[in-house]
């Protein structure tokens, strides 16, 4: 019988539905976890060359016998940057799977920002070589701002070719709000071909209100992950917008957005870790982390599900994903408790990936990526002993807050120690110095600013993951350690590290773009608790991860007070600001 390869796929999911020829695969004795009804159904699912076909009795080539287990759709994170995990998209996507995730719509601004096209070429590439569906939105906003510097510039005419590749899905999260409000020409030439292509398009509205917030919808921006409280996810709600319910690593805002969930609003949320860290994706899991704290915090199980899986999937028109049923590929999971959600069986497109919670290492292959000795290294010369002085001309400075387990921080005006007009370090206060240092193109800018938070006692902490640029970012008690951090990064060619007495005393090398590596998970995972365990040592705060935290003090669209190569930055007067000064005098530096 002759045909197109489409037609001779669709005859026999035809011919395996109607139960004319055997399934390659039926799962029995198993309960099926219906989100579209939130139903619990007991039936065989009948799978054929990776696609579900039939629900009901039949027979198969192969049988899985799932012994009274629950069989759920698998997860889908809407929005992640898999930078954030450290790892390259093909060792993202082990650890993922053992979580029950076999679906992520991933944006890749932290390499775009670093390697521009090259850098979307390698995610997307090193992707295709995974067992679970990786999906991109472009990157909106490289760069940023204009108040830092990267290392490349994707505007609408460079994204327009990867709009035809499959994976492809649309825009990613619009970060710079006043653009589209202010109709700049950059931002709305990629709206525009976003709509041209019929393309998805991510919002971002930290800290932007109702009546501001009608901007995104207008423009076709549908969705946002920057809700923070019930009220905030209310009014993105009510505007008609997707509501992304974000618990990461630093932001987790599941608790406070919960009290706006109702079963009449579910179908608009789904869940999203945006970024995570290996070290908490291997403890805590994913999505289905996510889901256990809805359920504990009185989410029906169903409904997490539901919001984890089916809600996402219809979001960005993901019409054979997000739930079993015919028609649906055989991505799912087999758990013996719908609460607790421990995750035993995974199958992709109908191949068992995870058995007994292991994964089946002969399926994934070692494969190399040509683009990777295509990245850019590190462009930056070492620094002498007189690149990180910050010289005050006022003993009340700006000092960056942390808020704990928040990518929002607070402009604080403290008094502070000076050395004739140079800042020192006060552990007393927990007034400590951060550099920035300009990584990409050599021009030398090094922003120089004071944070209070970390509690380090002694030594210095660094990292080249600085959102969103990706310049080196160092925090320390003293500028010889800070110094010596700075400088073994540059010569290692990216990662974190921890240094105390110009030793270093633990590191993570991120040799792709200083900001990801291809070395096994576990290994990463390893690596990055001796990283925070010696971070702890010094005296770090240990109520939030300090290399996280410190890579978004960089951010500089999220409230309050951040800091970039070229200096601090408030979010509310979209400036850079002095670092002395009063708050209602920000000048006050350059006229003393």
């Amino acid at each position: 019988m002759g045909g197109t390869p489409l037609e001779t796929t669709l005859r026999k999911y035809i011919e395996v539905a109607s139960k004319k020829k055997p399934a390659d695969l039926v799962i029995k004795h198993a309960k099926i976890v219906n989100v579209f009804t939130k139903e619990i159904m007991e039936k065989d699912v009948a799978i054929c060359e990776g696609m579900i076909v039939g629900i009901g009795e039949y027979e198969g080539k192969s049988v899985h016998n799932a012994n009274g287990q629950y069989l759920v759709p698998g997860f889908i994170d809407g929005h992640v940057h898999i930078e954030s995990s450290l790892l390259s998209p093909s060792e993202f996507s082990k650890v993922s799977l053992l979580h029950g995730v076999t679906t992520v719509v991933t944006d890749p601004h932290e390499i775009g920002n670093i390697a521009g096209s090259t850098g979307l070429e390698f995610m997307i590439e090193d992707a295709r070589q995974t067992l679970m569906n990786i999906f991109f939105m472009l990157p909106s906003c490289v760069p940023v701002t204009p108040f830092e510097t990267n290392g490349a510039n994707l505007n609408a005419k460079k994204l327009a070719p990867f709009l035809q590749k499959p994976e492809v899905l649309g825009l990613a999260e619009v970060m710079n709000y006043q653009a589209v409000a202010n109709n700049e020409t950059d931002i709305l030439e990629k709206i525009q071909l976003m709509h041209q292509h019929k393309k998805k398009i991510d919002g971002h509205a930290a800290g932007i209100g109702m009546e501001e917030l009608n901007v995104y919808p207008a423009a076709g921006i549908r969705t946002d992950h920057e809700a923070t409280t019930a009220k905030e996810a209310k009014e993105r709600l009510d505007l008609g917008m997707y509501l992304m319910v974000r618990e990461g690593t630093v932001a987790k805002d599941l608790a406070s957005l919960l009290p706006a969930i109702t079963p009449e609003n579910s179908r608009r949320c789904f869940f999203v870790t945006d970024d995570k860290l290996i070290n908490d994706l291997v403890k805590e899991g994913s999505i289905d982390h996510i889901v256990r704290q809805a359920i504990a915090l009185g989410i029906d199980p169903l409904q997490a599900i539901q919001m984890a899986t089916l809600n996402a999937a219809e979001c960005f028109d993901l019409k054979t994903l997000g739930a079993i049923a015919p028609g649906y590929q055989a991505d799912f999971f087999l758990t013996d408790d719908l609460t607790k959600l421990p995750i035993h069986e995974v199958f992709y497109k109908g191949t068992l990936v995870v058995q007994s919670g292991q994964l089946q290492d002969h399926l994934f292959a070692d494969h190399s990526n040509s683009y990777t000795c295509c990245l850019p290294k590190l462009n930056a010369q070492p620094l002498n002993p007189h690149s990180l002085e910050l010289l005050l001309s006022s003993s009340q400075a700006h000092v960056i807050e942390i808020i704990p387990n928040s990518l929002v921080t607070k402009d604080l005006v403290e008094k502070v120690d000076r050395q004739g007009e140079r800042f020192i370090p006060s552990i007393e206060k927990d007034q400590l110095k951060i550099a920035v240092i300009e990584r990409h193109h050599q021009t030398g800018n090094i922003g120089l600013g004071i944070v209070k938070g970390f509690q380090l006692k002694q030594g210095a902490i660094a990292t080249t993951i600085a959102h969103d640029s990706h310049n080196l970012v160092v925090v320390g008690t003293n500028d010889e350690d800070m110094l010596y951090a700075a400088n073994l990064l540059i010569q290692k060619g990216g990662g974190m590290t921890v240094v105390n007495k110009q030793q270093e005393i633990a590191c993570v090398s991120l040799p792709i773009g200083g900001i990801m590596t291809q070395e096994p998970f576990s290994i990463v995972y390893e690596q990055l608790n001796e990283l925070i365990t010696k971070a702890h040592q010094l005296g770090a705060a240990k109520t939030f991860d300090p290399f996280l935290t410190l890579s978004f003090l960089t951010l500089s669209v999220i409230p309050e007070l951040k800091i970039t190569d070229k200096g601090l930055f408030s979010f509310s007067r979209f400036q850079l600001i002095p670092p002395c000064g009063k708050t209602d005098e920000i000048n006050t530096c350059l006229r003393e």
